[in-house]
């Protein structure tokens, strides 16, 4: 069952709450849970788990943006992604579902076999053409701030001014989408927590949430166990980071944050279940 995306493309109290996006990597190399979801059966189940603890949204990935990922190609993107896609939408009719993925063609595959939103790490900047096929679906988009590829982005953090090039890049690749007639009121920013950012800069980003907050798009904050969350804790295993993980996310309840995304879906929603009460 194909859902449409011009009626259907967001989650209840959309803004009214911290949504949870929950990761679903279907590769074999991403930096927590690469390999873990290798077959339609642990995969469906997995999508199970988080329906029945609140997810909001199920995003797939089948090609690794992780520091270092070797780039599969759309072609076999394609082929490790369908397939579930497909599975999943049968399954779950009404779950909305993100693709993460920088191709057009994925993304247009995608769309036409039943996913709701794109979710791009470069914004558009590696194929311009997905913009179109955004266009044509009219469906949410996430752009991302993010520099460089997976082999390159993390001797890509020498900032003129930080904050202020993030904001200028978000902004260009905005004006680029809306220049592609994709819909303003179906983007979301996403400041790029890990990409081409160190500690440091992570840091800065969540510090000044309030800032983001002055342009009119949701926010999206994907900072779930990710590298900079190990070094603060003193923790090299991304699966032991949830803590650290749900910090963050408390401080998204605080600062009206649309969406996180995160791994641990059960305990993120438990926690900002807790902190919207305090904080919305």
């Amino acid at each position: 069952m194909q859902i449409s995306n011009n009626n259907y493309p967001w989650p209840d109290d959309w803004g009214r709450k911290t949504s949870i996006m929950g990761i679903i990597n279907l590769t074999p190399d991403s930096f927590s849970d690469g390999g873990d979801f290798c077959s339609i059966e642990k995969v469906l189940n997995q999508v199970n788990y988080f329906v029945s603890n609140g997810v909001d949204v199920i995003d797939l990935g089948a090609q690794s943006t992780r520091p270092g990922a070797i780039e599969i190609g759309a072609k076999n993107e394609s082929k490790r992604l369908i397939p579930y896609l497909k599975k999943i939408r049968s399954e779950y009719p009404n779950i909305l579902i993100s693709i993460d993925t920088f191709n057009s063609e994925v993304a247009h595959e995608a769309l036409s076999n039943g996913a709701n939103w794109i979710n791009d790490v470069t914004g558009g900047r590696r194929d311009e053409e997905i913009l179109d096929v955004v266009s044509e679906f009219n469906c949410p988009f996430v752009i991302t701030h993010s520099r460089g590829n997976s082999i390159t982005m993390n001797n890509l953090t020498n900032y003129d001014d930080f904050l202020v090039d993030i904001i200028h890049s978000l902004e260009s690749l905005t004006k680029k989408a809306l220049n592609k007639n994709v819909s303003k009121d179906k983007i979301i920013w996403d400041p790029g927590i890990g990409f081409s950012k160190d500690t440091k800069q992570n840091i800065e980003i969540l510090r000044n949430v309030p800032l983001l907050k002055n342009f009119e798009f949701p926010l999206l904050i994907g900072a779930s166990r990710k590298r900079f969350i190990g070094e603060i804790l003193n923790q090299p295993n991304p699966k032991e980071r949830d803590i650290g993980t749900l910090a963050i996310s408390c401080l998204c309840s605080q600062q009206k944050i649309h969406l996180v995304r995160v791994h641990n879906v059960k305990i993120n929603y438990q926690v900002l279940k807790v902190a919207d009460h305090i904080f919305r």
